[in-house]
């Protein structure tokens, strides 16, 4: 019997000519309970906990580097022409409740930059920081964004970057806010279909976010063309300020933002960026629960991602 026929009788049980409705309750809770197990199917539950959605090269094969990714500079991201500015190879289902796409397409600081507003540090160390995560997740390069949960901190860089390259959002309930302010310019990316989660942040030496720790043991081994401690000492005046910054210091802050960024893509991300998999993850232990909403919606788009093929490309089966 077919799920809608089995929902559409459950629903109108007493109806001339369907099925009567049980008049035990044993029976009524098996009902119920294949009703239930019929919606978590149609909802796309993970079938194997801790199994991979797919294995490429295995049981699916996907075409990479079929999309030229857009590294040519320009004002508002001059850092994509650096050899080692980030490039992520996406995976997409084909419109609303399609199949996975055969190929991945390309992404680059100029398209995160394109949808956060504007070109900024925390946006490039983000992306780095989820470039470093992506590898250990997906270590055959291809991201996929429908098994993807992330955490953040308050900085609207991080949380835009974390938001777009996974594709999590807030009121699906896979995107959320670390409890500890700690993790302000850290994030952690989940795969919900393997179970493994990443924590990623900068390594100490890039770090420039005066009275902030970082939260894994890591320093860099080179010496950056800007001295962080002056990025920090501008970064304490101007919110002393308190409004009232000199003009010299927001074009100072902003000239010592873009050399520093430049400066750090020009050599492997791994040498200023880390990432560690958290060990027995845990949603809930991580994430503020004040900032996440009661009852998420369930997402329902990429649902059918893994669905059959017709028995022939021309046909109406």
């Amino acid at each position: 019997m077919k799920g809608g026929c089995l929902q559409r009788k459950v629903c109108s049980g007493n109806d001339k000519g369907n099925m009567p409705a049980p008049k035990d309750s044993a029976g009524m809770r098996g009902l119920m309970l294949l009703l239930i197990l019929t919606v978590a199917l149609f909802a796309g539950v993970p079938a194997w906990s801790g199994e991979p959605a797919y294995r490429q090269g295995v049981d699916i094969f996907i075409e990479t580097g079929v999309d030229q990714p857009d590294k040519t500079p320009t004002w508002y991201a001059p850092m994509v022409a650096k050899p080692y500015s980030p490039v992520f190879e996406i995976l997409a289902t084909r419109g609303t409740q399609g199949r996975y796409y055969p190929y991945t397409y390309a992404v680059t600081m100029k398209d995160i930059v394109k949808f956060h507003g504007h070109d900024c540090e925390g946006l490039s160390h983000a992306a780095a920081c989820a470039k470093v995560a992506f590898d250990i997740l997906f270590p055959d390069g291809i991201i996929d964004r429908s098994v993807l949960w992330g955490i953040s901190g308050t900085s609207p860089c991080w949380s835009d970057v974390v938001a777009f390259l996974t594709g999590a959002r807030i009121q699906y309930g896979n995107l959320g806010f670390f409890q500890d302010k700690k993790y302000g310019h850290a994030i952690v990316l989940h795969r919900e279909d393997t179970g493994v989660a990443v924590l990623a942040t900068w390594k100490k030496g890039i770090n420039n976010i005066p009275d902030e720790p970082v939260v894994l043991p890591g320093t860099i081994a080179w010496k950056p063309q800007t001295s962080m401690e002056e990025v920090m000492n501008l970064k304490r005046a101007v919110k002393k300020a308190d409004g009232k910054q000199t003009p010299y210091q927001v074009d100072q802050m902003r000239y010592y933002q873009w050399k520093h960024i430049n400066d750090v893509f020009s050599r492997p991300l791994e040498e200023s960026y880390q990432a560690r998999v958290l060990d027995n993850f845990k949603w809930t232990e991580w994430v503020d629960a004040k900032k996440s909403i009661p009852n998420p919606h369930q997402r329902t788009d990429t649902r059918l991602k893994n669905d059959v093929y017709r028995k022939r490309p021309v046909s109406l089966d």
